[in-house]
């Protein structure tokens, strides 16, 4: 017999005779992850992804009940549209699903140039380059336009894709201003202008996606302009939802040419997927050759491109789902901080009911649910601790009576668990 197998058979030799075969060395290597996971449902913090039955709209099949709808970012009902359905099926019968590879080896297909030209006109910039998401696109901007001798000057509060893109870039210096503070921003500017950069890069989101409130992009671009800083808003929650027609923050500030880049998403106003960056010739023409998820990463898949396509095409053509979002919004609003509830500092259609405590958002959570409302509660890390909340998404494919269900749910949760009177 080999030594291996001698080796292998000793322990169940021993085990036979009597003795105790000794422990493997992995056992237990698991153990920190399981009490760790304890210790996230001990303190409220663990969170239970639900099973969806149906496509996302206003009302869900879950776990074989239905309810209504509060946790999609689904902002203008896109999501299940029978246009965008219509045209991922027609684009499939003539590509096929998937784009093979990279675009810079396989190719690019034909409906990926034509997203990019429609994008590029949509947002009034020079170009876009699409990629697979709104995370990938901050992962692959952010470092390859900055790295070591450069800044990179972020909010406090910016989305975790922006807080990866940036360690991503490696040895670029790092300065965090206070959120939305103007005065913080220029104090960072102002100990980094001394420093002998190459590069210096303000990145900002557009609309913050956990209090609603909008980045002041105007005097953002001012101190900009005044320490020679490039600009960059990731404006996922924006797109779809502000400026003309869900033209984007920089629209609605009325910035175009001024703003250097500008990241979006197509998860969620758009209601496919899919990411972008549109930005000034000269960037898009450089994150073609060195932005890792378009290099290394396959294409964005051919329904979704044209399923986005058809989203601008609804979008251009009309302003009606973005004024019934806001109509929704300020109706829902309205009424729940007439009863009682914190809504924060809001100024779009995210709608955060604030109710601190982690244990009281779950349990309002769980309630909502049996109550017939889906959503979900939000705590650490997604937002500081002892600021728990129900996020709630309002979109324009809610009916007034839709929000009136909503609203009787959170009326009756909140009296039973104390949060109102």
């Amino acid at each position: 017999m080999s030594d291996a197998a001698a080796s292998a058979v000793a322990p169940a030799t021993a085990a036979k005779a009597g003795g105790s075969a000794p422990a493997p060395a992995s056992a237990g290597k698991l153990d920190y992850l399981v009490n760790q996971l304890e210790d996230l449902k001990a303190k409220g913090l663990y969170t239970n992804i639900r099973t969806l039955d149906s496509a996302q709209g206003a009302w869900l099949e879950i776990e074989g009940r239905r309810v209504l709808n509060f946790c999609s970012n689904n902002y203008l009902g896109l999501a299940n549209d029978p246009e965008l359905v219509q045209a991922a099926k027609e684009a499939m019968d003539r590509y096929g699903v998937g784009p093979g590879a990279v675009r810079t080896i396989a190719g690019t297909l034909r409906i990926h140039k034509e997203l990019e030209r429609r994008l590029a006109d949509f947002k009034g910039v020079d170009d876009t380059i699409v990629l697979q998401s709104g995370f990938t696109a901050n992962a692959g901007a952010i470092p390859a336009l900055v790295g070591p001798g450069d800044a990179i000057i972020s909010d406090a509060l910016n989305h975790a894709s922006i807080i990866d893109g940036v360690r991503l870039a490696g040895k670029a210096d790092r300065y965090v201003y206070e959120h939305c503070a103007m005065d913080s921003l220029e104090e960072q500017l102002k100990a980094a202008s001394g420093k002998g950069y190459r590069a210096m890069l303000i990145i900002t989101d557009g609309v913050f996606s956990m209090d609603g409130d909008i980045a002041p992009l105007d005097k953002i671009a001012e101190l900009a302009e005044r320490y020679g800083a490039i600009t960059m808003v990731d404006d996922a929650h924006g797109e779809g939802v502000i400026g003309r027609g869900g033209r984007g923050a920089v629209d609605h500030f009325g910035l175009h040419g001024v703003f250097d880049i500008e990241v979006g998403t197509m998860s969620k106003a758009f209601g496919v997927m899919g990411g972008y960056v549109a930005a000034k010739q000269p960037i898009v023409d450089w994150l073609r050759q060195r932005a890792r998820p378009f290099l290394f990463s396959s294409a964005l898949t051919v329904p979704d491109t044209a399923a986005c396509l058809k989203a601008v095409d609804i979008l251009e053509r009309s302003t009606e789902r973005v004024d019934r979002l806001w109509d929704n919004a300020a109706y829902f609003q309205d009424r729940m901080r007439d009863l009682g509830f914190d809504l924060g500092v809001t100024q779009t259609p995210i709608s955060p009911v604030i109710l601190g405590d982690e244990q009281l958002a779950q349990a309002f959570s769980r309630r909502l649910f049996e109550e017939g409302v889906f959503g979900t509660a939000i705590a650490f890390p997604t937002v500081p601790l002892g600021r728990a909340r129900i996020r709630v998404m309002i979109s324009a494919a809610h009916s007034e009576a839709d929000l009136e269900v909503g609203i009787a749910a959170f009326v009756k949760v909140g009296r039973e668990l104390g949060v109102i009177g």
